[in-house]
Protein backbone atom coordinates (compact mmCIF):
# COMPACT_ATOMS: atom_id res chain seq x y z
CA UNK A 1 0.00 0.00 0.00
CA UNK A 2 1.23 3.33 -0.87
CA UNK A 3 0.30 6.71 0.36
CA UNK A 4 -0.72 9.30 -2.20
CA UNK A 5 -0.97 12.82 -1.01
CA UNK A 6 -3.87 14.85 -2.29
CA UNK A 7 -2.76 17.99 -3.93
CA UNK A 8 -4.91 21.08 -3.85
CA UNK A 9 -6.97 20.22 -0.77
CA UNK A 10 -5.30 21.90 2.12
CA UNK A 11 -7.45 22.50 5.19
CA UNK A 12 -10.43 20.33 4.60
CA UNK A 13 -12.89 20.37 7.43
CA UNK A 14 -12.83 16.97 9.01
CA UNK A 15 -15.84 16.85 11.32
CA UNK A 16 -18.02 13.94 12.18
CA UNK A 17 -21.48 14.05 10.68
CA UNK A 18 -24.12 14.06 13.39
CA UNK A 19 -27.85 13.89 12.91
CA UNK A 20 -30.00 16.25 14.90
CA UNK A 21 -33.53 15.41 15.90
CA UNK A 22 -35.75 18.23 14.73
CA UNK A 23 -38.60 17.14 17.08
CA UNK A 24 -38.72 19.37 20.12
CA UNK A 25 -39.94 18.30 23.53
CA UNK A 26 -43.57 19.30 24.09
CA UNK A 27 -47.14 18.30 23.38
CA UNK A 28 -48.79 18.03 20.01
CA UNK A 29 -52.07 19.68 19.19
CA UNK A 30 -53.88 16.35 19.24
CA UNK A 31 -52.61 15.57 22.74
CA UNK A 32 -53.73 18.95 24.02
CA UNK A 33 -57.15 18.53 22.39
CA UNK A 34 -57.59 15.14 24.06
CA UNK A 35 -56.75 16.61 27.48
CA UNK A 36 -59.21 19.48 26.95
CA UNK A 37 -61.92 17.01 25.90
CA UNK A 38 -61.36 14.92 29.03
CA UNK A 39 -61.51 18.01 31.26
CA UNK A 40 -64.72 19.09 29.52
CA UNK A 41 -66.25 15.66 30.05
CA UNK A 42 -65.39 15.70 33.75
CA UNK A 43 -66.79 19.22 34.12
CA UNK A 44 -70.05 18.23 32.40
CA UNK A 45 -70.44 15.46 34.96
CA UNK A 46 -69.47 17.50 38.02
CA UNK A 47 -71.27 20.83 37.47
CA UNK A 48 -74.89 19.52 37.63
CA UNK A 49 -74.04 17.60 40.80
CA UNK A 50 -72.54 20.75 42.31
CA UNK A 51 -75.64 22.80 41.47
CA UNK A 52 -77.92 20.12 42.91
CA UNK A 53 -75.85 19.88 46.11
CA UNK A 54 -75.90 23.67 46.49
CA UNK A 55 -79.70 23.81 46.12
CA UNK A 56 -80.12 21.01 48.65
CA UNK A 57 -77.88 22.71 51.20
CA UNK A 58 -79.72 26.02 50.75
CA UNK A 59 -83.02 24.20 51.25
CA UNK A 60 -81.75 22.55 54.44
CA UNK A 61 -80.47 25.86 55.83
CA UNK A 62 -83.76 27.60 55.01
CA UNK A 63 -85.83 24.85 56.67
CA UNK A 64 -83.61 25.12 59.75
CA UNK A 65 -84.16 28.90 59.82
CA UNK A 66 -87.94 28.35 59.49
CA UNK A 67 -87.87 25.99 62.48
CA UNK A 68 -85.91 28.50 64.56
CA UNK A 69 -88.28 31.33 63.67
CA UNK A 70 -91.31 29.10 64.38
CA UNK A 71 -89.92 28.27 67.81
CA UNK A 72 -89.18 31.95 68.44
CA UNK A 73 -92.78 32.83 67.57
CA UNK A 74 -94.05 30.25 70.07
CA UNK A 75 -91.70 31.56 72.77
CA UNK A 76 -92.68 35.17 72.02
CA UNK A 77 -96.38 34.27 72.23
CA UNK A 78 -95.91 32.54 75.60
CA UNK A 79 -93.83 35.31 77.16
CA UNK A 80 -96.05 38.15 75.97
CA UNK A 81 -99.33 36.36 76.68
CA UNK A 82 -100.52 36.26 73.07
CA UNK A 83 -103.57 34.14 72.40
CA UNK A 84 -103.83 31.64 69.61
CA UNK A 85 -104.62 33.50 66.41
CA UNK A 86 -102.66 36.64 67.34
CA UNK A 87 -100.96 38.12 64.32
CA UNK A 88 -97.17 38.35 64.23
CA UNK A 89 -96.30 41.56 62.42
CA UNK A 90 -93.00 40.41 60.96
CA UNK A 91 -89.99 38.23 61.63
CA UNK A 92 -88.23 41.15 63.35
CA UNK A 93 -90.93 41.05 66.05
CA UNK A 94 -89.37 37.88 67.42
CA UNK A 95 -85.73 38.86 66.81
CA UNK A 96 -85.04 38.89 70.57
CA UNK A 97 -85.71 35.14 70.66
CA UNK A 98 -83.41 34.18 67.79
CA UNK A 99 -79.64 34.13 67.56
CA UNK A 100 -78.91 36.95 65.14
CA UNK A 101 -76.41 36.71 62.31
CA UNK A 102 -73.28 38.85 61.91
CA UNK A 103 -75.38 41.78 60.63
CA UNK A 104 -77.48 41.74 63.82
CA UNK A 105 -80.55 40.66 61.91
CA UNK A 106 -82.70 37.55 61.71
CA UNK A 107 -81.09 34.99 59.38
CA UNK A 108 -82.63 35.09 55.94
CA UNK A 109 -83.19 32.46 53.31
CA UNK A 110 -79.80 31.52 51.79
CA UNK A 111 -81.43 31.13 48.36
CA UNK A 112 -82.68 34.73 48.39
CA UNK A 113 -86.26 34.10 49.50
CA UNK A 114 -88.12 36.15 52.11
CA UNK A 115 -89.92 34.99 55.24
CA UNK A 116 -93.52 35.91 56.03
CA UNK A 117 -95.33 35.26 59.28
CA UNK A 118 -98.94 34.33 59.97
CA UNK A 119 -100.99 34.03 63.13
CA UNK A 120 -99.81 32.31 66.31
CA UNK A 121 -100.99 28.73 66.63
CA UNK A 122 -101.46 28.09 62.93
CA UNK A 123 -99.84 24.99 61.49
CA UNK A 124 -97.15 26.99 59.71
CA UNK A 125 -96.50 30.24 61.52
CA UNK A 126 -93.72 31.25 59.13
CA UNK A 127 -93.16 30.48 55.46
CA UNK A 128 -90.55 31.15 52.81
CA UNK A 129 -91.27 32.67 49.42
CA UNK A 130 -89.24 29.80 47.89
CA UNK A 131 -91.77 27.22 49.12
CA UNK A 132 -93.24 26.93 45.62
CA UNK A 133 -90.08 25.54 44.01
CA UNK A 134 -90.63 22.22 42.30
CA UNK A 135 -87.14 20.74 42.81
CA UNK A 136 -86.39 21.75 46.40
CA UNK A 137 -89.25 23.53 48.13
CA UNK A 138 -88.45 25.39 51.36
CA UNK A 139 -91.21 23.91 53.51
CA UNK A 140 -90.94 22.60 57.06
CA UNK A 141 -92.00 18.93 56.91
Amino acid sequence: MSFTPQIGIKNQNKTMKTTTNSRRAGFTLVEIMIVVAIIGLLASIAIPNYVRARATSQQSACINNLRLIDGAINEWALETGQASGAVVASVTTVSAYIKLNSNNSVPGCPAGGSYTTTAVGNGRQVSCSMSTLAMSPHIVP
